[in-house]
């Protein structure tokens, strides 16, 4: 349950079209706070509440220089939810579905 929880927040973060379109700006490399601000229309508080949840997340990481903060994706994170994804979209032996389950049992006993 724990890996769940811990990408459907990944999930959930990037559900917002704008915070998506964060994440792909951010493909490219780091990339100022300032700079993304000028890419939308919001103010810096609705610019930081995004980078928050895109940072509390994991999917971002912020650094402090000066007066601006720079984000980037963070990689080992990235690779983490794709692996993630692959994994709960796959036929594998270790599905939950395929986990012992006394539902059907129950139900040929009654008949």
């Amino acid at each position: 349950m724990e890996k769940y929880l811990e990408h459907t927040k990944v999930f959930k973060a990037l559900g917002d079209p704008k915070r998506a379109m964060i994440v792909d700006m951010l493909s490219c490399g780091e990339l100022c706070a300032c700079m993304i601000l000028e890419k939308f229309e919001m103010s810096q508080s609705t610019l930081s509440h995004h980078m928050k949840l895109l940072c509390e997340c994991g999917l971002v990481k912020g650094r402090e220089e000066g007066k601006w903060t720079y984000y980037s994706l963070d990689a080992d994170s990235i690779s983490k939810t794709k692996q993630f994804f692959c994994d709960i979209t796959s036929d594998k032996e270790n599905c939950i579905c395929r986990e012992n389950t006394n539902c059907c049992k129950e139900c040929d006993e009654n008949e």
